[in-house]
């Protein structure tokens, strides 16, 4: 079950030792959440009124998405989408093969009929993204680790799911600047096991500062 802290239980511990990382990557991530939020609190408030009036649904995009150690947590981005966008998407790939294949092999679409005009401009430059430094505070992810996946993806990664679990996934990470969608599912979670694998902060560092000009040159996105 996801959601909220019951009454009475005590929430997560905001140093868990077991992830990836421990505390200094703990430290990193707030320190670096907070201060990104705060930089970039002008372009939050655009973006958001900007999905607000472009078409009818909530602001922010909410879905359960495979944590630390298996945990179920709610990750957060700006809405891209239209509201029926499950219907949409089925539709699409019953009706196309091509669609089908591609969506099995990267779970992502190049063209995809669920994405507003908006979303379009904001997916592609990752800004849909930005939401997540509230899952980053609350120690639900990390600025640079795999990317979240859902629960029925877990089974993709096989054996290699330890290396996925050891971790907090990220905003950013080994994945979105080494391709993105030009990149398929199985090449996608060995980039995961070489990240958990190889990680130290000196790496993170390298990656967040890759991600700017793949961002800006919008390197494999959709």
């Amino acid at each position: 079950m996801m959601g909220g802290t019951k009454p009475g239980q005590r929430r997560k511990k905001l140093w868990p030792e077991s992830a990836l990382g421990g505390k200094r990557k703990r430290t990193f991530d707030v320190m670096g959440a907070i201060a990104i939020a705060i930089l970039a609190s002008p372009v939050l408030l655009l973006i958001a009124l900007a999905v607000k009036l472009s078409s009818k649904g909530p602001i922010l995009f909410r879905q359960g998405r495979v944590g630390h150690g298996g945990r179920e947590f709610v990750c957060f981005k700006f809405r891209s989408m239209v509201e029926d966008a499950p219907e949409r998407l089925a539709d699409h790939l019953a009706h196309n093969p091509a669609a089908r294949r591609e969506w099995f092999e990267t779970r992502k679409l190049k063209k995809d009929p669920r994405v507003t005009a908006i979303g379009n401009l904001i997916r592609r430059s990752s800004l849909d993204e930005l939401p997540q430094l509230l899952n980053v505070l609350r120690g639900d992810m990390s600025l640079v680790g795999p990317r979240p996946i859902q629960q029925d993806e877990l089974s993709r990664y096989g054996m290699q799911r330890v290396h996925y679990l050891r971790t907090r996934p990220g905003i950013t990470g080994l994945w979105q600047v080494s391709g993105r969608s030009n990149t398929n599912y199985d090449q996608r979670v060995q980039l995961d096991k070489r990240y958990a694998l190889d990680w130290s902060m000196r790496r993170d560092a390298m990656i967040l500062i890759r991600t700017i000009p793949a961002v800006l040159l919008q390197r494999g996105a959709v």
